[in-house]
């Protein structure tokens, strides 16, 4: 009997030291700085009243519909510090908030894929195989934790799939901005100089070459377009940043014969343009002289009239007498005269 009351008590013991351990010094916990908690309560999330993220600023990127479909509950983030306590029908998730920097071809689900997660795959316009290479930037979003422990299995990889897929739609029908390099004038399709204006843009119709003189338009296209990630999965995309597009080596020596041919043309283009603004240029200086001459020579010729008229209104003899001054101060400096007789 003695030993029966000595196992008892030792499993009293035992148990109240299990619990104060477990649920005592086990429930304190705390939050680092770059860490986020949300707690579970019987497996349910502490929420913000019935605060929902459509009605969250974090939703403006998304559309009415889509707002309907990615509707999330917004809970309750515990911050850095601590310690906390939590019952042992509690439970804390912690979230690392810190940002991530990962490849633009990286896989969650298959890291082997993407040639080792390091090229992505894309289409071009003109149906051309390119390899991308870059990397992205995204940090989990506060406001919206709900989705990223609760709402998506695995939120990275569908923000992966959601990226890639709006990259390879806007590689596959971009197209670079057509201006023409020399504007003419409205109405008119002739340049000052008499050609037909050449829109230099037209010239290169290889996309790739579009994608490469755009890159930085194209990033700020796939910023825009995946400002909505935060409200549909949790995950803030930061930046995206594209750095290469190379086309298959099977392509790439005729690609760059093609762009020798295209800088050669455009250079020609360029010089014609060039010569012929350096001769506009010329003529219109040589309008401006000649018209200056013309105004030298007629200014004499509009003061002696003007002083002729001055001369006719002091009486009929006025004008007979100028011009008797005039031929007596010609024959003073005349060495020779020759006078005409009458017969």
């Amino acid at each position: 009997m003695p030993d029966l009351m000595a196992i008892v008590f030792g499993f009293i013991v035992g148990f109240i030291g299990w619990f104060f351990v477990r649920c005592v010094l086990g429930g304190f916990y705390t939050v680092q700085q770059n860490e986020r908690a949300v707690k579970t309560v019987f497996g349910r999330a502490e929420r913000l009243d019935e605060r929902l993220t459509s009605s969250d600023p974090i939703s403006e990127a998304l559309t009415a519909d889509e707002k309907s479909r990615y509707e999330w509950p917004m809970v309750r983030v515990i911050p850095p510090g601590g310690p906390y306590f939590a019952f042992p029908w509690e439970k804390i998730y912690k979230v690392l908030v810190a940002t991530e920097t990962v490849s633009i071809a990286y896989d969650p689900e298959t890291p082997s894929a993407n040639q080792g997660g390091q090229v992505l795959d894309a289409v071009t316009k003109d149906q051309l195989n390119v390899g991308l290479t870059g990397e992205i930037r995204f940090t989990v979003s506060e406001r919206n934790l709900y989705a990223y422990l609760f709402g998506i299995k695995r939120p990275v990889a569908h923000v992966m799939g959601y990226f890639i897929s709006v990259l390879r739609e806007r590689i596959a029908n971009f197209s670079a901005p057509r201006t023409p390099e020399t504007p003419a004038p409205e109405g008119d399709p002739v340049t000052a100089t008499g050609m037909e204006v050449v829109d230099l843009a037209k010239v290169e119709g290889i996309s790739i070459n579009d994608l490469r003189k755009n890159l930085r338009q194209i990033n700020e296209h796939m910023e825009r377009e995946c400002a909505s990630s935060a409200a549909r999965y949790g995950i803030v995309l930061n930046a995206a940043l594209i750095t290469g597009i190379d086309p298959p080596p099977e392509v790439d020596s005729a690609l760059a014969a093609i762009n020798t041919a295209n800088n050669h043309v455009m250079s020609e283009i360029s010089v014609a343009q060039a010569n012929a603004d350096q001769r506009i240029v010329q003529s219109k200086r040589a309008v401006e002289i000649e018209t200056l001459k013309a105004q030298a020579e007629v200014e004499p010729l509009r003061w002696l009239a003007t002083q002729l008229r001055d001369l006719r209104k002091h009486g009929p003899n006025a004008l007979p007498t100028y011009l008797r001054n005039i031929r007596l101060r010609l024959y003073a400096r005349a060495q020779h005269i020759i006078l005409e007789m009458k017969k």
